[in-house]
C-alpha cells in the first residue's frame, strides 16, 4: 500500500482494529443469516508527510451507495451547530442573493437550509441518494455525483463557482485527496472562500478515540497534513478554528494562492507549531495507540459480562458508525446489548453491522427500562442525557467506553 498523498510506500502501522464490515452497512432481518463481508481495518502512518489513513479496502462507491442510512438532521446539537456557521459565515463574507454557497457532501439538506432561508443561492453535491432526496424536498438543489476535477471542471464551465465551497466531515471520506482538493481550486472563485471541517488526529491520539476509525475514513488528518495538500494545489490556509464538534475537530479556511484577499489570522501558524511541538512530524508520536486501545476492549467487555452476569439490563443509544467500530472491535453481541435506541427512522427496523444489535425506537427503552444505557455517540452525550433524563427514575445509569470506562 502507498499513501494516497505523496504515494510513499506504507509499514508503519498506527491501529490494527481487525476485520470488520463497514460502519454504515445495516443489515435487514432477511439478510441476517447471509454471510457479512468483513475488511481490515488497519491503520498507517506515511512516514514522509504523516497522513494517518486506511486502505480504500470497499470502495466509496459501495460505502455511499442508495442504502446509505446517515441523515445529519437528526441531531439538534449539529443542526444548530450548522445555523451558527451559517449565519458567521455570512456575516463575515458578507454574502448575498450575488453570492453562490456550495456544500460538498450536503447530506439531507442539514446546513444549506439555513443559507436558503437568508435567500443566499445554494447548491449541494451529494452522492448517497436518499439524503438528496431529503435535501430536494426542502427546495435545495443537489447534484448528486461525487466531487473531484471531472465535476468542478463542470461547474466551472457552467459558471457555477463558488464564493464559498464548503465541507464537514467530507475530507476524511475521500479515497483521491489529491482529486479532491485539486477540484476545489477549480469550483473556487478567485477571491472565494473555502471551510472544512473535519475531526483533528491530534485529539484522536489524545483522547483514544479508536471509535472514530471505520472504513468510510480513508483519512485522519492533522492540520499540518492538510497545510502540506492544500499547499500543494495551489490553495493558502489563513485561519483555522479549534471546535468540540466530534470530539474535537479543526474548521480551515482557504483561499487561492494568487487571488486570495484575505489575511492570515496567526492561529494557522500557531497551530502548525503546536503539533511540531507535539510530534506529529516525528514517527514516535504515533507509537502505543494500540495499547490504549486494547485497554478499552478490555475494561469495556469486562464490565458488559459483569452487568450480564448480574442480571443487568443493558441497551445503547445512538446506531452511530463509531458504535460500530467499538462493538465489533470488542467483539459484542446482541447478549450483552439487548438493542440500540436511535432517533433516525431509516435505521429503526434494521440490524447494526457485525453485533447484529436491532436498532428501535425510543419507546422500547421506556418499555424495556434498563438498568445501563451505553452511550455510542460520546460526542453527543449531553444532548443524549438530557433528552433521555427521565431514565433516571427508576436508576437507569449512563455508559461511556470512550477514552475510558465512565459510569454516569
Amino acid at each position: 500500500m502507498n499513501c494516497r498523498y505523496c504515494k510513499h510506500p506504507l509499514s508503519k502501522v498506527f491501529v490494527d482494529l481487525g476485520e470488520t464490515p463497514p460502519s454504515n452497512s445495516f443489515r435487514a432481518k432477511e439478510d441476517l443469516g447471509k454471510p457479512e463481508p468483513v475488511y481490515p481495518l488497519k491503520l498507517y502512518v506515511c512516514e514522509k508527510c504523516f497522513l494517518v489513513q486506511v486502505d480504500e479496502y470497499k470502495k466509496a462507491e459501495e460505502i455511499f451507495s442508495a442504502g446509505y442510512v446517515y441523515f445529519s438532521s437528526y441531531s439538534t446539537s449539529w443542526l444548530e451547530h450548522a445555523r451558527r456557521y451559517a449565519g458567521m459565515m455570512t456575516e463575515r463574507l458578507q454574502l448575498n442573493a450575488a453570492s453562490r454557497v456550495i456544500e460538498i457532501a450536503s447530506n439531507d439538506g442539514y446546513l444549506l437550509q439555513y443559507f436558503k432561508e437568508m435567500k443566499i443561492p445554494v447548491l449541494g453535491i451529494e452522492p448517497t441518494l436518499g439524503t438528496a432526496r431529503v435535501a430536494r424536498e426542502k427546495g435545495i438543489e443537489t447534484i448528486t455525483e461525487f466531487f473531484g476535477v471531472a465535476l468542478a471542471k463542470t461547474l466551472a464551465s457552467q459558471n457555477q463557482k463558488a464564493d464559498l465551497l464548503l465541507g464537514n466531515n467530507v475530507l476524511a471520506h475521500v479515497p483521491d485527496l489529491n482529486d479532491f482538493v485539486a477540484g476545489m481550486t477549480i469550483a473556487l472563485k478567485e477571491t472565494g472562500v473555502i471551510t472544512m471541517e473535519f475531526p483533528h488526529l491530534v485529539k484522536l491520539v489524545a483522547d483514544n478515540q479508536f471509535d472514530t476509525i471505520y472504513h468510510e475514513h480513508f483519512s485522519y488528518l492533522s492540520l499540518t497534513t492538510v497545510h502540506t495538500v492544500f499547499n500543494r494545489h495551489g490553495l493558502s490556509l489563513f485561519d483555522v478554528d479549534e471546535l468540540p464538534t466530534h470530539g474535537g475537530s479543526l474548521r480551515i479556511y482557504a483561499q487561492h494562492h494568487q487571488t486570495g484577499i484575505h489575511a492570515e489570522s496567526g492561529r494557522v501558524a500557531a497551530l502548525l507549531l503546536a503539533e511540531k511541538e507535539l510530534g506529529v512530524t516525528g514517527t514516535a508520536y504515533y507509537e502505543g495507540f494500540q495499547q490504549r486501545t486494547d485497554r478499552v476492549k478490555k475494561e469495556f467487555t469486562a464490565f458488559l459480562e459483569q452487568a450480564h452476569a448480574s442480571g443487568k439490563k443493558v441497551c445503547a443509544y445512538g446506531a452511530a458508525a463509531k458504535g460500530n467500530t467499538l462493538l465489533n472491535y470488542c467483539g459484542i453481541h446482541n447478549d450483552l446489548i439487548s438493542f440500540v435506541v436511535d432517533a433516525s427512522p431509516y435505521k429503526q427496523g434494521l440490524y447494526l453491522p457485525g453485533s447484529q444489535v436491532p436498532v428501535v425506537a425510543e419507546e422500547e427503552l421506556k418499555k424495556f427500562q434498563p438498568d445501563f444505557i451505553v452511550i455510542l455517540p460520546w460526542n453527543i452525550k449531553d444532548e443524549i442525557m438530557q433528552q433521555l433524563g427521565y431514565v433516571r427514575s427508576w436508576n437507569c445509569q449512563f455508559v461511556l467506553a470512550v477514552p475510558t470506562l465512565q459510569i454516569l
